[in-house]
This record gives structure tokens, C-alpha cells and sequence, in this order.
């Protein structure tokens, strides 16, 4: 038997931390039918690959949809013949949808707000077209601590996008199968597999305070490699007797 490349050992272990994921969280049940948003950048390039590779296991039995939303007001140009390629190599169902949204209907939102409801929206209504009951996204571990960071320092909240949340007003569940994953390492699979980057030119992409949130990843990473680690466990480790009360 030929030995495995370091590409091919990295592969195998996201593919170990999906699957604890979906065992850890009930991210994905029998029957279940799933739409994955594929927006076209590693990510989620590396979810449809991942779940795709991951229906062929059925242990649970789900189906896959991959759905394209496509925001006519940001300039930007998808590949949809190189997205629907990577869906066929795995014999998945692919959609293309087109959807836009205006800035100045509300100023109290801020543009990236916005275009991400407008987006989640538009895959809800795909899903419930498509009779999907689950919507995957591509959101890794990274992502997930950047969110609690960013709740934390500007809207004095402790709280993130957690790896499963039900929305009972449209009847459907999120899902983050990658939510154990690091970026790191889908930077690595989409260098090895070639993954093709869609041209975007978001006039809106500078305001966001994420990038601020990776520096600052970085830097507790730097004070303590295993930062991120207890990071993440402190969400589920909430000591609240030991945390400020407010008199009833």
C-alpha cells in the first residue's frame, strides 16, 4: 500500500473532526436532506467535498443539495461551471440563485449584515423548495471564535454561531459541520486540491472588524498555542457563580 502524503493524512483528520462534529452536536440525523451554501471560496469548497464524500457513508443516511446565491449588486464574478463541477464530483443536485439587496432601506444595519441575511434568506427559501429540512454552512473554528470575540469586545455579549441552531420561524436548522476545524488547515486542503478563488470586490469588505479579530486570535495564540483550545471549551464551561449578578 503506497503511504499517505501529508495532504492525504490532513485530509483524513478534517474528515475525523467532521465526523466528531456531527456525532458531538447531532448536526445530521438519518433521512436528513441537506443544502450546502456554497458561496465559492475555500470553505465551503471544502464542505461540499466533505459532505459530499460523507453521504457515501451511510452512517447517518442524508442527501445533499448545493445551492450558488448570487448578490446582483456586489461585483463580483463566480466560476458557476467550475461550482458546478466540484458539486457533480460527488453526483450532487446544483442550484444557482439570484438575489440583491439595497444599503438605504436600513441604516441601522450595517451593508454586511445585510447581504448576509439577504443571502441566509434566499438559502431558506431554496431549502423549503428543494425539501431540504437542514441548511450546512461553511463556518470553521476560526470563524466561530472570531464571533465570540467580536460579541464580547462590541455588543457586550457572550455569544457566537453555534455548530447547530434550530429557526423555528422558518422551520430549519443551520449546521456547521466544520466547526472543529481550523482555518489553517483548510488553507492547506485548498492549496492541495487546487480550489479555485471567485473574484469579489465588495465595496463594503473593508468596514468589517473581522480581520481585527484574526490579529487578535493570533496574538493569544502567540501568548498560549493552546489558546483557541480553551477558547472554545470555555462556552461550554460557563461558571456563573462566578460571574457578576444583577439583583432581581
Amino acid at each position: 500500500m503506497a503511504k499517505l502524503t501529508a495532504e492525504e493524512l490532513l485530509f483524513r483528520k478534517i474528515e475525523e473532526k467532521v465526523k466528531r462534529a456531527i456525532f458531538e452536536y447531532s448536526l445530521i440525523a438519518n433521512g436528513d436532506r441537506i443544502l450546502i451554501g456554497l458561496s465559492g471560496g475555500k470553505d465551503s469548497l471544502a464542505l461540499v467535498d466533505l459532505l459530499g464524500r460523507r453521504s457515501k457513508i451511510y452512517n447517518p443516511r442524508f442527501e445533499v443539495v448545493v445551492a450558488h446565491v448570487v448578490m446582483t449588486n456586489i461585483p463580483y464574478c463566480s466560476d458557476a461551471e467550475y461550482l458546478k463541477s466540484c458539486a457533480d464530483e460527488h453526483g450532487l443536485p446544483f442550484i444557482i440563485h439570484e438575489t440583491s439587496f439595497d444599503a438605504s432601506t436600513d441604516t441601522r444595519k450595517s451593508p454586511c449584515f445585510l447581504c448576509s441575511w439577504t443571502r441566509r434568506k434566499a438559502l431558506f427559501d431554496i431549502a423549503k423548495k428543494h425539501n431540504c429540512n437542514k441548511i450546512a454552512l461553511g463556518h470553521h473554528q476560526d470563524d466561530i471564535i472570531e464571533t465570540l470575540l467580536m460579541n464580547i469586545t462590541h455588543q457586550g455579549a457572550f455569544g457566537t454561531m453555534p455548530p447547530r441552531l434550530k429557526m423555528d420561524k422558518f422551520d430549519m436548522e443551520i449546521i456547521r459541520p466544520m466547526c472543529l476545524v481550523e482555518e489553517k488547515e483548510l488553507v492547506r486542503i485548498a492549496e492541495w486540491k487546487g480550489y479555485r478563488k471567485q473574484i469579489k470586490n465588495c465595496p463594503y469588505e473593508s468596514g468589517s472588524s473581522r480581520s481585527d479579530m484574526k490579529e487578535v486570535l493570533a496574538r493569544l495564540e502567540a501568548i498560549n498555542p493552546e489558546a483557541r483550545y480553551s477558547i472554545w471549551n470555555s462556552m461550554s464551561n460557563v461558571q456563573q457563580d462566578y460571574l457578576p449578578q444583577k439583583n432581581k
